[in-house]
């Protein structure tokens, strides 16, 4: 057993399998409280059973993430457990992978909900928690680390309910990093790649453990350490950034930012704003190329 998050208790949804269960492996490793939040009562009670069994300290949590007033719940659960909360990690999601003319209402929403305000529900209300903390003088060392996606940094061919959902949480982390540094809260996302119960079977070839015994740069345990330092008490000084994190590689993503500019000094001409596009086009560097393209 490690102590590098000794004594923190983190909260981690979609922890039954793939990255979540890395995650809660690794941190139940390092000494951390984990409450496993999953839906399927059977994964989560594996992932706490192996942490447990080695020594660790975890418990299961079945709430539902996108009902406010039961995320409010998993939050209490975690306090009544172990007397306190440290971080969340939210980590929890699903797709429905269509065309954007073949996408339903249904897909919009069922992704939208699982994702975004998934991420809005018990960051919320461990953000009530941590700022009445606060405000009574406590030395608040928080965290809340957010779940993007390459998608939601430059887009996906078929997944633009998935693709709006990954760059909303984006944009949910640097207000929520904006807003909450005051009372002693950081939020970053992770922008991981690894072997999910969401890829392995589109991309089953791709992701296929290497027979060889070479490094598995798959292995959804390669993004692990990354959490467990943002989760620790060390990167108090870490916020507002989004961490693409992929095998051994590891980097901050750039993300929208004012560009080069053209200032008439005065409005433009409707028939003067296509050459003005076209010389800010050329100084201006390109995005990412959206992925399937």
């Amino acid at each position: 057993m490690g102590d590098f998050c000794k004594g923190r208790t983190v909260i981690i949804t979609g922890a039954g399998g793939g990255l979540g269960r890395a995650y809660a492996l690794a941190l139940g490793a390092e000494g951390a409280n984990v409450v496993v939040n999953d839906i399927n009562a059977e994964t989560a009670q594996a992932t706490v059973d192996e942490i447990n069994n080695a020594g660790g300290k975890a418990i299961v949590n079945l709430g539902n993430i996108t009902n406010y007033d039961a995320a409010f719940d998993i939050v209490k659960s975690a306090i009544d457990e172990f007397g306190d909360l440290h971080a969340v990690v939210n980590n929890a999601g699903n797709n429905r992978d269509r065309m954007f003319t073949s996408l339903s209402e249904d897909d919009w929403d069922q992704v939208i909900k699982v994702h975004l305000k998934g991420h809005f529900c018990i960051s919320s209300h461990a953000a009530k928690y941590w700022r009445q903390q606060s405000k009574e003088g406590k030395d608040v060392k928080a965290r809340i680390i957010n779940t993007s996606s390459g998608a939601g940094l430059q887009g996906s061919v078929g997944q633009t309910n998935y693709s709006a959902a990954k760059g909303g949480i984006l944009t949910l982390t640097l207000n929520q990093a904006a807003e909450l540094g005051r009372y002693g809260i950081t939020a970053n996302a992770v922008a991981p790649q690894g072997r999910t119960g969401m890829t392995e079977e589109v991309f089953a070839d791709m992701m296929k453990i290497p027979e060889d015994g070479s490094f598995d740069k798959f292995d959804p345990a390669n993004v692990a350490p990354l959490i467990c330092y943002l989760v620790s008490e060390e990167s108090s000084h870490i916020t507002g950034h989004c961490f693409e994190s992929f095998g051994g590689k590891l980097s901050i993503a750039q993300g929208w930012k004012t560009g080069p500019v053209k200032d008439k000094g005065a409005r433009y001409d409707v028939r003067e704003i296509a050459d003005v596009i076209s010389e800010l086009q050329e100084i201006t560097p390109p995005a990412q190329k959206v992925y399937g393209t």
